[in-house]
């Protein structure tokens, strides 16, 4: 166990310097700065683009007593509606009986009109596209109602009292919590985890993992790999936070916050950090078991094919119960060992109870133990058979000259 731990350190300290030093690793960090930067510069514009669009405009069209009474109307009901009022602007003073088309105004390039009233306050008849009228017909009924008898229009005062938040608003916003760690969750997992199959073909055509395979245990090349790959994979993440972090500090304030999660911000990120390990360790050696047995990349695609499927499925599973907390749906997605760190996390952000996560998270390393013994298994297999066909005599000749060459070099890796 010593040998092969100590072996396994080395294939991950080469692993990942190999990596981290390479010009492909640097692209591939410059990849997913584009979209935060993007949708930085979107979310910056967008607020300035809404701040600089005028509100949209009613045209009245009414009579002229008509029209001032709407115009006085709408200055005392303004600021006491909720949401988008529009304002109301004198297209025409129309005497009774004349007509006034509202779709050639509408249609005119004067006034930004999102609608036209015409009649009078008795008779109101608005004009406009169907979703401004299913919008605005209400506002409409209600001006003219107070534009009749304005005297006698009274505000009573309202008391109120103001709370920080409620239990609606609080649960609403743990949901978008646990929806969108979730969905960051997976996408990291996704992207994250398909580096060691290309590591592994590389080497494989390259007849390096041949040469590790004389000198070490397999078992060791495995772990060896992984964790190094994991390694790699939360240098990228932390390069990906810092960045994420200063581009929405200067420039991101119209972007959304999200709610905090049930269990506080510092322990779910540390919650965060503990699943994305072990759901990257539970794909990665998937991902590293069917790598050994492809030797091209066009035969990595294939094969991994499935698995990326059912990790689609995986995650619509766990997104599915994430408003079922409880019930056996999300329970049995707690227990299934791929979508289990899924709905773990989405239980961190809305509920508090730290005890379930601790029996997940012994579950989920229970698990990842195994599935990195059937990786190993698959990977020894398929490495030891890969190459072309030669005699026993051959064979055994080759792997001793192969093992007395590179014996040596290991040792010494192993020994500093």
């Amino acid at each position: 166990m010593t040998r092969t731990i100590r072996s396994a350190w080395v294939i991950a300290r080469r692993d990942f310097v190999a990596v981290i030093f390479s010009k492909t690793f640097l692209f591939f960090l410059l990849g997913p700065l584009f979209p935060i930067l993007v949708g930085g510069l979107a979310g910056g514009i967008g607020a300035q683009v809404a701040k600089s669009v005028e509100n949209p405009q009613i045209g009245l069209a009414m009579g002229g007593a008509d029209n001032l009474a709407m115009v006085y109307a709408h200055d005392r009901m303004a600021g006491r509606m909720a949401g988008e009022v529009p304002e109301f602007i004198k297209l025409k003073d129309v005497p009774p009986g004349d007509k006034f088309d509202a779709v050639a105004a509408m249609r005119s390039g004067g006034p930004r009109l999102a609608a036209v009233v015409t009649g009078s306050i008795e008779n109101p008849h608005l004009t406009g596209t169907g979703e401004r009228l299913d919008r605005y017909d209400g506002m409409i009924a209600t001006m003219a109602a107070t534009a009749r008898n304005p005297a006698n229009l009274r505000f009573p005062e309202i008391a109120t009292t103001t709370i920080a938040t409620s239990a609606a608003k609080v649960h609403s916003g743990r949901l978008a919590t646990a929806q969108a760690a979730q969905t960051v969750l997976f996408l990291l997992t996704m992207l994250l985890a398909g580096m060691v199959l290309s590591n592994l073909v590389e080497e494989k055509s390259n007849k390096i993992i041949e040469v590790l395979a004389a000198a070490i245990p397999m078992d060791a090349v495995f772990l060896g790999k992984l964790f190094a790959m994991l390694a790699v994979s939360l240098v990228g993440i932390g390069v990906w936070f810092t960045v994420g972090s200063a581009v929405i500090a200067i420039g991101g304030q119209s972007l959304p916050t999200l709610p905090e999660p049930a269990v506080g911000w510092p322990l779910f990120l540390g919650l965060g950090f503990l699943y994305f390990a072990t759901a990257y360790l539970l794909l990665g050696s998937l991902f590293l078991g069917i790598g050994s047995m492809a030797a091209t990349v066009r035969e990595v695609q294939t094969m991994s094919m499935p698995v990326t499927m059912m990790q689609l499925l995986v995650f619509f599973f766990a997104s599915f119960t994430v408003a079922q907390q409880g019930k056996p749906m999300e329970l049995l997605a707690t227990i299934v060992p791929f979508s289990s760190p899924f709905a773990m996390l989405a239980r961190a952000a809305q509920s508090p109870a730290l005890w379930p996560h601790l029996l997940a998270l012994a579950w989920q390393a229970l698990c990842v133990a195994g599935i990195i013994r059937l990786g190993a298994g698959i990977f020894r297999r398929s490495v030891m058979k890969s190459g072309p066909a030669r005699g026993k005599a051959q064979r055994l000749s080759l792997f001793g000259r192969k093992r007395t060459a590179t014996l040596v070099d290991t040792r010494e890796g192993l020994a500093g």
